[in-house]
């Protein structure tokens, strides 16, 4: 019997507000966008430092998730996810390959969570309230356990 573990965790800022899509089967599907960065010196470049960002998918199809996201899930906001991956492959019209995309799945057991507070004056249409959200993959909206990270200025960020 083969034994293998399917996690992810992401701790980035949101690149835009949610996107949620309705289904033709009725149902509705949440997508993030969420960057993470990381810094380097370049050794063989003159010591210069190196910035990089990744852009990760993230999708649920949990209705009460998706309802706390379209309230929250606003771009520029810290937040933190859980998943698993999964790649989907589908072929466009009228080319010959497939087109393959990996995402990261929010499924039971799974959660997303804000790790700052909503800005009200940010521009960005954040809205204050719900301050630090948490969303088990039950979807179900409560404060998170913690105190939420201090973050400068929540527009600061590579895009």
């Amino acid at each position: 019997m083969a034994f293998g573990m399917n996690r992810v965790e992401l701790i980035g800022r949101l690149g835009a507000d949610v996107v949620v899509n309705h289904l033709p089967s009725g149902g509705r599907v949440a997508n993030l966008s969420i960057a993470t960065d990381e810094s380097y010196i370049d050794r063989q470049g003159g010591g210069e430092r190196i910035d990089k960002t990744e852009w990760h998918k993230v999708v649920t199809f949990q209705d009460g998730l998706i309802d706390m996201l379209e309230r929250n899930a606003k771009k520029g906001r810290l937040v933190h996810a859980e998943g698993k991956l999964q790649t989907r492959r589908w072929r466009k019209d009228g080319e010959d390959s497939d087109r393959f995309s990996t995402e990261i799945m929010v499924v039971p057991g799974h959660k997303v969570q804000f790790l700052d507070k909503p800005n009200r004056a940010n521009g960005n249409g954040a809205q204050a309230g719900a301050g630090t959200a948490q969303a088990p993959a039950s979807g179900e909206a409560m404060p998170a356990g913690g105190a939420p990270a201090q973050v400068e200025d929540p527009n600061d960020f590579p895009f």
